[in-house]
């Protein structure tokens, strides 16, 4: 084993990425603190809290001592008071008088212990154990267990409708919502033990839920392209058309606030942005609600949540949402969708050796020059060597030698 791989070992196990946050936030430590501790840049640590990588090494264990939280104070053990031999047999009685050491200082006389008590009548016995109760413990501990499906029925039967209306209030959308939830139930499902041990298995199923519905891919599908007819009702019709008027982050913000009742800090997290920007969006959100509800801009901060509060179930509950599957259902169609995927994965890696191997074995090994095409050639082949020479080639071959001939003599240089 490797001295990296020890010291890996040797560093107690990380919180969820929520959890970094909250621990983070809780010590009143900003990202550039905690950056420059652990000698990193802000997008690492970001990238931390968000779960898109994980510290590795003496950064992973500067930066699980950094946000660990604080032990909390035991409190003290008060320890029983010494009690000298000469004690032990006053109060013990004449019989069990011992005699002092004669190196040890003698103890102060204590007073005299009043007369004993006769004993008590000894309790009855306890009643035999049934039969049925004789197993050893950790027997009893394994019944107790609840299974994985078990775990995640209880929480799909606790969650699941209350995460659809909310779901449909974020988008408008009723069939929407139902899918969008049975999704990120069939996730959470495949990803279960990462989902077992998260602080808030709720959380994590409504953080993909609603990623899942406020995805901008939808607007390409026909039936998820406009959203469903409003309420009837004047007054929930309204704060319907409210909802759907603000923009996506915000209105996740205000029902996560106001529907939900999640603080700030855990907002932030589970939407990927800092506190501050959180509770902009929060008052921009409310501002922008406010304007079409009278009584909500003149109440105070406190009922003016409240009042949301109420007409944000109001309107849940007064509209039909479908209930979503069963949970066997579920589970059985995320593990059918896995087991399809995990056959096309297999399927597409053979096809791709299969062709690579094709390939291979029928490529050529050497270069090879290329064969022009042959192509016909009508009567006898041209004859090789001088052409026959035409008419007019001999008439000029005749004019010059006839001025060659009788041309000028030859003109030869004289000395004077």
């Amino acid at each position: 084993m490797t001295r990296s791989t020890t010291d890996e070992a040797a560093v107690p196990p990380l919180p969820s990425p929520k959890e970094r946050r909250r621990l983070r936030e809780a010590k009143s430590l900003s990202e550039e603190e905690v950056a420059a501790a652990v000698g990193v840049t802000r997008a690492t640590v970001r990238s931390w809290e968000t779960g898109r990588t994980s510290p590795r090494g003496r950064k992973r264990a500067l930066y699980a001592k950094l946000i660990a939280p604080e032990p909390a104070v035991k409190p003290e053990v008060v320890k029983p008071p010494v009690v000298t031999a000469e004690a032990a047999a006053v109060v013990a009685g004449p019989v069990a008088a011992v005699p002092a050491a004669p190196d040890l200082p003698e103890a102060s006389p204590l007073p005299e212990a009043p007369p004993a008590a006769p004993p008590a009548d000894p309790p009855p016995p306890p009643p035999p154990a049934p039969v049925s109760d004789t197993r050893s413990g950790a027997e009893a501990a394994d019944e107790r267990r609840v299974s994985p499906a078990e775990a995640f029925d209880e929480l799909y039967a606790r969650t699941a409708p209350g995460l659809v209306r909310q779901t449909y209030l974020l988008t408008g959308r009723r069939t929407l919502a139902r899918e969008s939830v049975e999704r990120a139930f069939e996730l959470a499902w495949q990803r279960w033990p990462e989902v077992a041990v998260d602080r808030d298995p709720a959380g994590w199923v409504r953080a993909a839920a609603y990623e899942y519905a406020m995805s901008p891919w939808h607007r390409l599908r026909r039936t998820h392209r406009h959203p469903d007819a409003p309420p009837t009702e004047p007054g929930k019709r309204a704060l319907f058309d409210a909802l759907l008027d603000l923009p996506p982050a915000y209105r996740r913000t205000l029902l996560l606030y106001d529907g939900v009742g999640l603080d700030l800090p855990e907002i932030a997290a589970e939407t990927e942005a800092s506190t501050p920007a959180a509770a902009g969006r929060l008052m921009t959100a409310r501002a922008a609600v406010a304007e079409r509800f009278p009584e909500l801009a003149d109440a105070a901060p406190a009922e003016q949540s409240a009042l949301l509060q109420d007409r944000l179930g109001g309107l849940a509950r007064a509209e039909h949402v479908p209930v979503p599957r069963p949970a066997r259902a579920v589970r059985t169609g995320s593990e059918n969708k896995a087991r399809l995927w995990t056959r096309a994965a297999v399927a597409g890696v053979a096809l791709l050796i299969a062709v690579t191997g094709l390939t291979l074995h029928t490529a050529p090994t050497h270069y090879e020059p290329p064969i022009s095409p042959p192509e016909r050639v009508g009567g006898v082949p041209p004859r090789g060597g001088p052409q026959k020479l035409t008419a007019q080639d001999l008439k000029l071959q005749k004019s010059l030698s006839e001025q060659l001939a009788h041309g000028p003599e030859r003109l030869v240089p004289r000395l004077e």
